[in-house]
């Protein structure tokens, strides 16, 4: 009868593990419900900061352009609304006038606002939609037990292909390697997430370039919003001679 209760604790030892195995293995089901539930549809207000920095060429050759700018995002049934302050709109209408005068002088304002798109800010109070995207134009790879400032987390793995990468321009491409990592909470919630791309070929026989991205992101609910609260993306191409560098950091505030 013992042997029979030891052989019947092996059977449902090995069952409870491959039950936790597979709820612990489940963290992609978790995820996407997340993301379902995260849609954003309440109205929100928010502060979004932009500071941008790029560099071309290099040496005493090389041109560098930085800027900083904020602009609020107001999001609701009607839409999304981005609302320029009257110090900013002055600000702009000063350096467009200084580049009357002087076509070479730096406009720093206008510079960091040409990094605030549409589709870039919406991301920012709206996050759930563009991440579940991109997750779904990957290849899911694995999960682990892992931590996020401290505290327990599970991280996600996913693989991207070539076709991140322009039809015209695979033919080009020697090496691509590319991928998603995102961190997320015991119910899914993301946490943050790590985008890279590292792409490098030769055109036309003699011309050789490279391709770097990489994105760091920082994310937050708010009600039934699941907010992009930082981002930092780094850039950097090379190839016929030209280098260029780029960093920019977005972060974001909610309003009252």
């Amino acid at each position: 009868m013992q042997r029979r209760n030891g052989v019947q604790w092996l059977v449902l030892g090995g069952l409870f593990s491959v039950v936790c195995g597979v709820a612990r293995a489940d963290g992609l089901a978790d995820l996407n419900a997340a993301l379902a539930r995260l849609q954003g549809q309440t109205p929100i207000k928010a502060q979004v900061e932009s500071k941008s920095w790029r560099r071309e060429g290099e040496g005493k050759e090389a041109e560098e352009d930085s800027g900083q700018a904020t602009v609020a995002v107001e999001g609701g049934p009607a839409g999304l609304q981005v609302l320029y302050s009257k110090e900013v709109l002055a600000k702009v209408e000063a350096e467009q006038r200084a580049r009357v005068k002087d076509p070479k002088v730096k406009t720093p304002i206008g510079f960091a606002l040409g990094e605030m798109k549409a589709t870039e800010l919406r991301s920012m109070v709206s996050a759930a939609g563009a991440l579940s995207r991109e997750i779904d134009e990957a290849v899911f790879s694995g999960e682990k037990v892992d931590s996020y400032k401290g505290k327990p987390a599970r991280l996600l793995s996913f693989t991207l292909s070539l076709d991140k990468v322009p039809e015209k321009d695979r033919k080009y491409v020697k090496k691509f390697d590319g991928g998603i990592d995102v961190w997320i909470a015991a119910d899914g919630t993301p946490l943050a997430s790590h985008f890279h791309i590292d792409v490098s070929g030769r055109a036309f026989v003699v011309i050789s370039f490279t391709q770097k991205t990489d994105e760091t992101r920082q994310y937050g609910v708010s009600g039934d919003h699941l907010l992009l609260l930082r981002k930092e993306s780094r850039n950097a191409t090379s190839g016929a001679g030209e280098k260029v560098e780029s960093k920019i950091i977005k972060t974001l505030q909610l309003q009252s």
